[in-house]
């Protein structure tokens, strides 16, 4: 099928336009109408997916199904996907029918709710797709307007706060990203990623301001795009956005905030740092793992000692990508490979969790810890479900949770033993927080009397639920399909690294000086 990638991309904006144009919101049967045709939607797009997957061969680092045109103002428009991103193409289409089905219940506004989050889904998909700077930068930062809104028209009590705070923290750190792309057309003179990847940025050192910066051009690029990416993940220290965003957001806003919108981050290190800025990312890599190893440590604490449900699951998010930045800025081929299945199995899990914060939420109206307690007596369905993405979120063996973090972990014990230590304490901290929070909200006696009428799940929540549990279970018993995909593109990526990083010889001077040194 031609144009198979646009189709996918632009089929939820159609259906958002649809909506916006024929249908009249605010009486209960226009928004049945709305709730139906954005599941519709979002289904049909999952399903024209998998027309990619059908067609995307494994064996072949390249990008693939390139669709190529002419755009406005005579920029490019050109979509192509690889062994990287097809898989957060599939992951993206898996998830928002969820978020729609799990979007039943709300009343207020109903079409313009389901409306933006198909605008999100297309501006997520371009993302993944975009192989032009313009149209990467565009979809990217076009993804902040409808979450803006998700937050602040149907969050919580403080979510004008928390809507702007994200907004200003993702905007500003794009802006940076902004500017190096300026610079990188002007060094290579094109915006085509392919191309960009074969073009290899200055990287002599020099100086600025009497400070001596060590990779030239390259390092300074790799910073603007770091920027940008690491708040985007979040990364320690630019993640205080992220637990406000999570808490205020109503449940379909964080599970897709959790699930594909932290992926933007680790996918752009994997398109644009790694790939395009090596030395920038030999010199500034072993700074990165370090900030990740504490990111993993010191918010895990932080999950220990909060009294509400999303934000514990928030600050595990933050430490879970930890184990990603990790991966990626390892640089060989475990980590990366590691990263990669991290980012796809964090997708399902952390989704899950925060849909399991949800359901119990629409029931009592409080996510506060202390406001549970023996739920196991009158949700047995609930507590076997929400026992089994807490302990993936552990990394129990058997789920994919385990796969990710272990593979993060033989990555960066191959570059820094110390780092890989400091890490590993994050999967103790991680059953800590997460066993103690199911055991004060699921485990026990069931003592309150708010809690006797409260019922197990719906239907409707249980087959929400079903795809992710057998995605979690899936993919942890049988990892190869994800890693045989990935393979070939994270082989070649690393290639081109090493070969970059040891012409760049940046040990050269060092050496030179040393040997120098030993002859006076």
């Amino acid at each position: 099928m031609d144009n198979l990638l646009s189709i996918v991309t632009f089929l939820p904006a159609l259906a958002a336009l649809i909506l916006g144009v024929f249908l009249k919101g605010g009486d209960p049967a226009a928004d049945r109408n709305a709730r139906w045709l954005a599941l519709i939607a979002t289904g049909a797009t999952f399903l024209v997916s998998l027309l990619i997957l059908a067609q995307f061969d494994p064996r072949n680092p390249e990008f693939q199904m390139v669709e190529e045109g002419d755009w406005l103002l005579g920029m490019t428009y050109k979509l192509g996907v690889d062994g990287i991103s097809v898989l957060f193409v599939m992951l993206t289409t898996f998830i928002m029918p969820l978020v729609i089905a799990a979007s039943w219940e709300v009343k207020t506004r109903v079409k313009e709710y389901m409306i933006a989050f198909l605008l999100l889904e297309t501006l997520m998909l371009g993302v993944f797709m975009a192989l032009d700077l313009v149209l990467f930068y565009l979809f990217f930062e076009g993804g902040l307007i409808p979450m803006f809104l998700i937050i602040g028209i149907w969050g919580g009590k403080n979510r004008i706060y928390a809507a702007f705070k994200f907004f200003l923290y993702t905007f500003l750190g794009s802006v940076l990203m902004l500017v190096a792309m300026v610079a990188m057309y002007t060094d290579a003179g094109t915006t085509d990623i392919p191309t960009l990847l074969n073009h290899e940025f200055a990287h002599g050192t020099f100086s600025v301001l009497g400070i001596t910066v060590v990779g030239g051009l390259q390092t300074m690029l790799f910073l603007a795009f770091f920027a940008s990416f690491a708040v985007k993940m979040p990364m320690w220290p630019v993640h205080t956005w992220l637990p406000d965003a999570h808490v205020q957001a109503p449940t379909a806003g964080s599970v897709v905030l959790a699930s594909i919108l932290l992926k933007l981050g680790g996918y752009g290190f994997l398109r644009f740092n790694l790939p395009m800025f090596p030395v920038g990312s030999e010199v500034i890599g072993p700074l990165i793992l370090w900030m990740s190893a504490i990111a993993i440590v010191y918010t895990s604490l932080v999950a220990l000692v909060q009294e509400d449900m999303k934000k514990l699951i928030a600050y595990s998010s933050v430490a879970h990508m930890g184990y990603v930045t990790m991966g990626i800025f390892a640089a060989n081929q475990q980590g990366v490979d590691g990263a990669i299945f991290q980012m796809i199995s964090h997708g399902f899990i952390s989704g899950a969790l925060f849909l399991c914060v949800g359901v119990i939420y629409d029931r009592m109206h409080t996510r506060e810890i202390d406001a549970y307690g023996g739920l196991v007596n009158r949700m047995p369905a609930y507590a076997t479900i929400f026992m089994l993405f807490t302990m993936a979120n552990v990394g129990l063996p058997g789920t994919s949770g385990f796969i990710g973090e272990f593979l993060t972990l033989m990555g960066v014990f191959q570059v820094n033993t110390w780092i890989a230590v400091v890490a590993t304490t994050g999967v103790i901290l991680s059953a800590s927080y997460g066993l103690w929070l199911y055991r004060r909200v699921v485990m026990g006696d069931l003592v309150k009397e708010s809690l006797r009428a409260i019922t197990d799940m719906s239907r409707r929540e249980k087959a929400i639920f079903a795809p992710l549990v057998v995605m979690t279970i899936w993919m942890g018993v049988y990892p190869a399909p994800i890693l045989d995909r990935i393979g070939p593109s994270v082989e070649a990526l690393l290639e081109t690294y090493d070969d970059r990083v040891a012409a760049a010889d940046l040990d050269g001077p060092q050496v030179a000086e040393a040997q120098a040194d030993d002859a006076h």
